[in-house]
């Protein structure tokens, strides 16, 4: 009878993920993730060619995570590209190592940013919707204009520049909406 295995694909990956949300993508090496999964190098390669593939489930498993966190951020609508911006200000900073691989880091794995943030859910077409039928003449322009304040913001949040409440935070979206709007 065959010995089972003790340490799974799973095991590895989650490990592997839990990693970089706590140290950052760097800190996945063979060695570093055998040491945490309890186990030798040899597992991971058993189901790994190399550590390439491993990274890339870990980017996958961190995408999936992003657009749960999104999805489940509460939603208000107050003006269009505010929930948005909410919770992808907020995930940078919850998430601060996870925020840096998806969103910093050049590691895409050919998904762009437009598709990490529209995700399943159609979020970006949904804000964007959202201003036309407020009377916006040009949603696409405005959600350019917001993204990149949005951007800014949240990366502001991994050096610390970042100390707005989220309230403080959701009226400054509202009224850069509102001034982008009239551009």
């Amino acid at each position: 009878m065959a010995r089972k295995e003790s340490i799974t694909i799973d095991h590895i990956t989650t490990t592997a993920f839990e990693m970089t949300r706590e140290e950052g993508f760097a800190s996945v090496t063979a060695r570093k993730v055998a040491v945490k999964a309890g186990c030798s190098t040899q597992p991971i390669f058993r189901v790994y060619k190399n550590m390439e593939e491993l990274q890339v489930a870990v980017y996958l498993r961190a995408v999936d995570f992003f657009r749960a966190f999104n999805t489940e951020y509460p939603k208000k609508g107050v003006a269009p590209f505010t929930d948005l911006g909410m919770a992808y200000i907020a995930f940078a900073r919850q998430e601060k190592h996870l925020f840096r691989l998806l969103f910093i880091e050049d590691k895409k794995n050919g998904i762009s940013m437009y598709e990490l943030l529209n995700g399943a859910d159609g979020n970006v077409v949904r804000e964007i919707n959202m201003a036309k039928a407020k009377g916006c003449k040009d949603p696409g322009g405005l959600f350019m204009r917001m993204w990149i304040f949005i951007h800014g913001a949240a990366c502001m949040t991994l050096s610390g520049d970042y100390d707005l409440t989220d309230a403080e935070t959701e009226q400054l979206l509202v009224k850069a909406y509102e001034s982008f709007e009239k551009v």
